[in-house]
């Protein structure tokens, strides 16, 4: 629900950087250290890991959005680096198979910045903001072929109960998908403006605007497959990381937070420790935080998306029996 914390970038901060500081102590970097940023978005994680690479370091990225990807083709995007700059226009779940594309079979720090970026919610058309009026679309990456409004005009009541509950944690989930199912009996469901008032009974008052951001958030979720995606991150990261390699996470709700979280700390998404017979846990991973990082109250002066952002860090640790 990052929205709700969202404040406009100018037009110089096509998106900041969240928890900047935070992130790049996590990644312990070295110069000449191979490293990903798998959340491009407006480069300014990228930036600093790139600023403190020498000549022998390099930085592969990763954006499935192609505004993202259009802003380094043209130089809007310019950074001085001694390392080497490799951006991927593909998302994060294809991490193994990219990388090796590119003939990296091992890195030393992967950073993901999850959620939408400030860009993506300030450009109307793409639906991401439920202040603006636009199609209701919320592909991230817009080569997908399914979109919000394909969900909300097809999906039985049922089946957006399930997405809203699941993905969004809308109390009154069901009331919200039967009133939506109800309207588009009316007239197709096609615009941010359209979904607003066909729910717009069942938003308590006083608590509107959080209600709406649940909402957006379950459709978006669903339309990208975002929590498939982490998990799919969460466990290519173990096999491509040296040991010692860091993990640096910052996730923006409660489901993706849990999954981090989770598997950090067992290797599994359902948190579970296994154990040997010495009753040492069997984890690829051993979390570096004791809990989430949260950013600073200076920080959140200048970017109130900061608000609801968890960082947390996992170090790869070699495994009894493990062959890498």
């Amino acid at each position: 629900m990052e929205e709700n914390n969202h404040k406009t970038a100018t037009t110089e901060q096509y998106h900041v950087p969240v928890m900047l500081g935070e992130a790049i102590e996590g990644l312990r970097l070295r110069e000449d250290g191979t490293y990903v940023d798998v959340t491009f978005g407006g480069g300014g994680h990228s930036r600093a890991i790139l600023e403190a690479l020498g000549e022998g370091g390099r930085l592969l990225a990763f954006d499935q959005d192609e505004d993202a990807v259009a802003r380094v083709k043209s130089g809007e995007w310019k950074v001085e680096s001694k390392g080497q700059f490799t951006l991927i226009n593909e998302n994060f779940r294809h991490l193994k198979n990219f990388l090796r594309m590119y003939g990296v079979r091992s890195v030393d720090g992967i950073l993901a910045d999850l959620g939408v970026s400030s860009h993506q919610f300030d450009v109307a058309e793409r639906g991401f903001s439920t202040r603006m009026e636009g199609e209701l679309d919320l592909r991230m990456d817009r080569r997908g072929e399914v979109t919000a409004r394909d969900l909300v005009g097809t999906l039985d009541e049922e089946g957006l109960t399930r997405v809203l509950k699941l993905y969004g944690e809308l109390p009154n989930a069901r009331q919200m998908a039967r009133a939506i199912v109800k309207a588009r009996g009316e007239k197709d469901i096609v615009t941010t403006t359209d979904l607003k008032e066909a729910v717009s009974r069942h938003l308590p008052r006083g608590m509107e605007n959080k209600y709406l951001a649940m909402l957006f958030q379950a459709l978006r979720i669903e339309v990208n497959g975002e929590l498939d995606a982490l998990k799919a991150l969460l466990q290519q990261a173990c096999e491509v990381l040296t040991e010692g390699g860091r993990l640096v996470v910052i996730s923006y709700h409660s489901l993706e937070d849990r999954l981090v979280k989770n598997f950090m700390k067992s290797g599994n998404f359902e948190g579970e420790l296994e154990k040997d017979f010495y009753g040492n846990v069997l984890a690829p991973m051993k979390m570096v935080s004791r809990g989430a990082v949260q950013a600073s109250e200076a920080e959140l002066m200048r970017n109130s998306r900061a608000r609801s952002a968890r960082l947390r860090v996992g170090e790869r640790v070699q495994m009894k029996n493990e062959v890498k």
